[in-house]
């Protein structure tokens, strides 16, 4: 299997490359620490489109490119109207003459395909409603750094959401021991599911699946939790709350992991409702690691696209 352009899915990649970018986002973090300047994208520009609001995504990579020696350019999602005022394909070719990678957060994932399948330049994924690779990557960094990425299990807690379905991929590629946890009608895509068994049947990981949260979190090192209505579910906020009121990750929840079990959010939290205030700011909690490692994975990951000539 050859390294593919684009970064769009955790499932199109070898292991082999994946864990060559979780090792080298590390080199990356470390040389930050040590003031290093790194310049793999001296000279080069990167196009930054953003639909969805977004604080980590889109400031991770703003700092990524600019300390990795490369100019980001942000282009508004109203100034272009992808696929409206001008087709997917001649915003994808005219960008490819102007810069030389694309990062696209997107509501629809086949927006994201669409302009990978268009641009001679790559394109990253930085979260649509069906996958959110990149924040995957760096789940898996801050799991290297607190424990082990293969044998300690990882539990998600709460919704079927982009985020699992690219925890799920993450698994199956590398091998790891995943069980999400999610009311029977909120659970996580089957395509998406099959896959990850399928990936998981040649990697040796162990995917299970839950719907109570006490059982599911009894091996846990890692418990996981993300919001119960995402971008663009908001009238559905109160319908998932009634749905996941059992789903909340709170002290009793957290007593039932084993000791030491470490709690991961994605972010942005809704303290009160997914997770408790108690909880976040707990010394299981490492969110703010997590959230940090936005930064080292996509520079990791830039690196690994770009063209060096």
């Amino acid at each position: 299997m050859s390294r593919p352009k684009d970064f769009i899915s955790i499932a199109d990649w070898p292991p082999e490359e994946i864990v060559r970018m979780l090792d080298r986002a590390a080199e990356l973090k470390r040389l930050r620490a040590a003031r290093v300047p790194v310049s793999m994208l001296a000279g080069k520009s990167v196009l930054l489109y953003f639909e969805k609001p977004s604080l980590r995504t889109y400031v991770s990579f703003g700092i990524g490119v600019s300390e990795l020696g490369g100019t980001p350019v942000y282009l508004p999602p109203g100034q272009v109207q992808l696929g409206g005022r001008e087709a997917l394909q001649d915003v994808a070719r005219n960008l490819s003459r102007y810069c030389h990678m694309i990062v696209a957060r997107t509501f629809d994932h086949d927006l994201v395909v669409g302009l990978a399948r268009h641009a001679d330049k790559p394109v990253v994924n930085a979260l649509t409603d069906d996958l959110h690779p990149c924040q995957a990557m760096a789940d898996a960094l801050t799991i290297q750094e607190h424990g082990d990425l293969r044998s300690d299990r990882l539990v998600w807690v709460g919704d079927g959401n982009n985020m699992v379905s690219s925890l799920i991929h993450l698994a199956g590629v590398l091998g790891m021991q995943l069980t999400v946890c999610t009311p029977e009608r909120y659970g996580p895509d089957p395509a998406v599911v099959e896959r990850g068994r399928e990936l998981a049947a040649a990697s040796g990981g162990e995917l299970r699946f839950e719907t109570d949260p006490v059982a599911a979190v009894k091996d846990a090192a890692f418990v996981y939790t993300d919001v119960w209505a995402s971008m663009g579910q908001e009238s559905q906020a109160e319908e998932r709350r009634s749905a996941f009121a059992g789903y909340q990750v709170n002290a009793q929840l957290m007593a039932a992991a084993p000791s030491g079990a470490r709690f991961l959010h994605c972010l942005p939290a809704h303290r009160g409702e997914e997770v408790t205030e108690e909880v976040l700011e707990s010394s299981a909690s490492i969110v703010f690691d997590q959230a940090e490692n936005r930064l080292h994975v996509q520079k990791a990951i830039m690196e690994a696209l770009v063209d060096p000539s």
